[in-house]
């Protein structure tokens, strides 16, 4: 139940919820039952106390216009602040529903992305023309990229120098062909990806072609694509589009 206090001589009143609250009096339970928290129910709240500070201030000595001022303003930025994360939480959820969209788009489609393991498919009459997609992705440029192939069984069939190469990703048709030039049988094979830059150890990131079968929202409500290679990765990680 709500009562009022008359303040001083005057006719005045305040309601017992506006003393409690200048005074700090206001208990957990009486707060979460009578007053929100909210920059709306702040800013009302703070108007109804400042009105009755006007009704009953001593005109020898009236308040501070400049604290007034100074509470109104930060008010309003809690109220902004308020508004704002409403604005991105509606416009992460839009982002999201495109992001899927766009990812449903993909289905069927062969793509680049981070992995390491590929199948090679026979050559047609021994002729070696068979070819896998495979590449680097690399954040800066480097003085030498070499992709290194390695059989089912760990022995390394192949390594391909790709020299410099700028920033980006470097997508590499690759002919299943050892280092003697022998056409490879067809398998599982795997890429690893290295680079140096003056010497020095660059990161490098090995590529492997895919087709994707599926979308599955990840962790946060990104889109991620599920490929033929059994391998889900994040529509954002997709390096290339075939």
């Amino acid at each position: 139940m709500t009562t009022n206090t008359t303040i001083g001589g005057s006719t005045a009143t305040v309601s017992q919820q506006l003393l409690d609250t200048m005074n700090g009096t206001s208990t957990a339970s009486s707060s979460s039952s009578t007053s929100g928290t909210s920059a709306n129910d702040l800013q009302t709240t703070f108007l109804q106390l400042l009105v009755t500070q006007l009704q009953n201030q001593d005109p020898t000595d009236p308040m501070d216009s400049s604290q007034m001022t100074s509470q109104l303003a930060q008010i309003d930025t809690v109220s902004g602040i308020g508004q704002l994360n409403t604005s991105l939480s509606s416009l992460s959820t839009q982002l999201s529903a495109g992001q899927n969209a766009q990812a449903a788009l993909l289905i069927g489609s062969t793509v680049l992305a981070p992995g390491s393991s590929f199948a090679v498919a026979a050559a047609s009459s021994g002729s070696g023309d068979a070819t896998a997609q495979i590449g680097v992705s690399l954040p800066a440029a480097a003085s030498d990229v070499k992709l290194t192939i390695t059989n089912s069984a760990g022995q390394v069939v192949n390594t391909i120098d790709l020299g410099a190469q700028s920033a980006g990703t470097v997508p590499v048709s690759w002919t299943p062909t050892d280092a003697t030039g022998a056409v490879l049988p067809a398998g599982t094979y795997t890429v690893s990806a290295a680079a140096t830059t003056n010497g020095q150890a660059a990161t490098a990131t090995a590529l492997v072609a895919s087709q994707v079968t599926g979308v599955v929202q990840q962790t946060g409500g990104a889109a991620g694509l599920q490929l033929a290679n059994g391998k889900t990765v994040a529509l954002s990680n997709v390096a290339g589009i075939e």
